[in-house]
């Protein structure tokens, strides 16, 4: 397998394994939100406070939070990208770097 190709694959199961980690996530989500509620409701524990409300919010402002991660930071911020921004950052340097070398040559001619 070439390289490009094991950069790829890697890059997939990588992919995979954190969509299968936020699919798990969710699903414990809604039993953990499901049996707070039932907890609370039917079996009065802790009936005069709502703060399995509480729980309940935070914990989905975590998975919004691993939903983001996922599907936007990692899906758009990827190797590929990185390489990209590296790429432009060299040439703009060496760009600089010209311009100076010019700038001096022109400087010690006169």
């Amino acid at each position: 397998m070439e390289k490009y190709q094991h950069e790829q694959y890697e890059y997939a199961r990588r992919r995979i394994k954190q969509k299968k980690r936020l699919y798990f996530h969710f699903v414990l989500l809604l039993l953990g939100s499901f049996f707070l509620f039932i907890s609370n409701k039917f079996f009065g524990i802790d009936v005069d406070s709502d703060r399995y409300i509480w729980g309940i919010t935070i914990w989905l402002f975590i998975f919004i939070l691993h939903f983001i991660k996922v599907y936007i930071t990692d899906r758009f911020m990827n190797k590929d990208w990185e390489r990209e921004q590296i790429d432009r950052l060299v040439t703009l340097q060496q760009k600089k770097i010209d311009q100076l070398e010019t700038k001096i040559n022109e400087e010690s001619s006169i």
